[in-house]
């Protein structure tokens, strides 16, 4: 049995010590004292949290049968012929328990996933065989919602943090929590002592590693190492799991570097460097938080049955297509990486890295080589890439982009041309996927965004619908999501943007597409 104290309490709650008593005193939080010290029992504060999360529960929820998980009410959308979905930004997971134990840029919001469930699916849940797919899966919030409201679901994602994170949470139903707080326990006993004897970790930084300026300080370095050297010793796999995820979550910011959107430091974007940082208690603090959602999903699918099916494969779609049988999926919901991504594989190298994913930068670089649309840097140094399908407004915008800044060489528009014809070719590739794997009748929904290449818009959402319709899908709809999205950082550089033709704003659409073969 844990006590904790009240400095314990109020890292664990994210709050200072007078709110603590405050809570003791007026809002129920289990607390007596020992001598004229305030104590609480660990398993005591967690279910006051579980409680008042239930207590914030609105009126319609994710399903698993009649059990249910927190999440906002999806159901007005499936009562609309023409669906208007919400914000699909994965900033809108912030408060859902699973959904946000990792921020991920490239992410959905789960409650625009849940929206597409019900608008296509219905409620789910009740016997219903619905199979639904994310070719490009990143952290699973399509996997999870569709689990949760008791669909099959498959999954594919090529990154390796993603996929190890979408794992652990499809497996949150399997998930030791007795094992688990245990472990937490011994982490904070041992790594903190550890971290206050000076001890020298046993694990070395990844010898791969590079960036232009520390990534750590050398005291947060220590710590961090330490974190490993536990982590690593974790015998239980789920468990072990855990503590990757909560490292690879919480590994930037201990770091000198920060999202802006694009990894870079934080010296470039003007923040002073990290020089020390309070690494264990924000690694039990998180671990904490997962082990509260994890108790919370179990108490409320335990009455549920069975889980249906859930699959994640770690790998590029186009290469284990081929395991998703042909007219099988009912519905897809992804998003492919934009034609203006932010270096979809590049973002997570201190992850891959720190969690002992790839060991060099030639692995890193395999999997850039098989991500959808690769990346400019990859493509842009090479012969004139044609397309490989016949689309004469697509390839007059190609002309026209080969046609800019022609002095730059591959930095410009020739080099750019390159990129977004590897692009538009893994969209037909990925067309003609969709086509063979939704059943007659089936939808996808596919969040896409137009993009700007040195001055060049390419209206991404329209291109790839037209596209679809040359595969044999119609094109049903295209509905906004966003006007705005972050990026503008991006196409405003110098390897991005004409700055006579830079003023276009970034929005972000779902294009519906159906099957109508059969």
């Amino acid at each position: 049995m844990r006590i904790l104290s009240v400095q314990e309490a109020a890292e664990m709650l994210e709050v200072d010590l007078r709110t603590v008593y405050r809570l003791i005193e007026r809002d129920g939080l289990p607390a007596f004292k020992v001598g004229r010290q305030w104590r609480m029992r660990l398993r005591d504060v967690e279910s006051w949290i579980d409680a008042k999360l239930k207590a914030r529960e609105p009126a319609g929820t994710y399903r698993l049968g009649q059990q249910s998980l927190l999440a906002e009410d999806a159901s007005k959308a499936a009562a609309d012929s023409r669906p208007g979905f919400s914000d699909s930004a994965f900033s809108e997971n912030a408060d859902l328990p699973v959904h946000s134990w990792v921020p991920w840029i490239a992410g959905f919001s789960a409650t625009f996933v849940a929206e597409v469930l019900d608008h296509y699916l219905g409620s789910g849940g009740d016997g219903q065989d619905a199979v639904v797919l994310d070719p490009f899966a990143g952290v699973g919030t399509t996997l999870v919602t569709a689990l949760l409201r008791g669909y099959a679901t498959y999954g594919f994602e090529i990154n390796p943090y993603a996929a190890e994170v979408a794992r652990l949470k499809l497996a949150v139903r399997s998930i030791p929590v007795d094992e688990l707080e245990r472990s937490i326990a011994r982490f904070r006993e041992a790594v903190g002592r550890a971290v206050r004897e000076g001890t020298k970790p046993e694990r070395r930084p990844p010898s791969g590693f590079r960036t232009r300026s520390r990534f750590l300080s050398p005291e947060v370095e220590r710590k961090v190492l330490l974190v490993r050297d536990f982590t690593w010793s974790v015998e239980d796999p789920l468990v072990r799991s855990c503590f990757r995820v909560a490292l690879g979550s919480e590994l930037v910011g201990f770091s000198n570097y920060s999202y802006e959107p694009s990894l870079g430091t934080r010296a470039a974007a003007g923040k002073k460097d990290v020089l020390d940082a309070p690494v264990v208690p924000t690694m039990a603090r998180k671990l904490r938080k997962m082990l509260s959602d994890i108790r919370l999903v179990q108490r409320d699918v335990r009455a549920g049955g069975p889980a249906p099916s859930a699959e994640l494969v770690e790998g590029d779609f186009f290469t284990a297509a081929g395991s998703v049988a042909s007219e099988s999926v009912d519905l897809v919901v992804t998003s492919p990486p934009y034609l203006n991504n932010y270096h979809y594989v590049r973002n997570s190298r201190p992850q891959v890295y720190w969690l002992e994913m790839v060991g060099s930068p030639k692995d890193l670089k395999g999997l850039e080589d098989r991500s959808f649309g690769k990346y400019w840097q990859t493509v842009r140094t090479e012969a004139q890439i044609p397309l490989a399908f016949g689309m004469p407004e697509l390839q007059d915008s190609l002309d026209f982009l080969r046609s800019v800044n022609t002095h730059k060489g591959p930095y410009g528009g020739p080099g750019w041309a390159n990129y977004a014809a590897t692009y538009f070719n893994d969209a037909y590739r990925l067309a003609g996927e969709l086509q063979r794997v939704l059943k007659p009748g089936g939808r996808a929904v596919v969040v896409l965004g137009n993009s700007i290449l040195q001055g060049v818009e390419f209206r991404t959402d329209e291109l790839f619908a037209r596209i679809c319709e040359l595969r044999g899908l119609c094109a049903d709809d295209i509905l906004p999501l966003r006007q705005k999205r972050t990026g503008t950082s991006i196409i405003k550089s110098s390897v991005r943007a004409n700055a006579a033709r830079s003023k276009t704003q970034l929005y972000e659409s779902a294009v519906v597409l159906g099957n109508t073969a059969g």
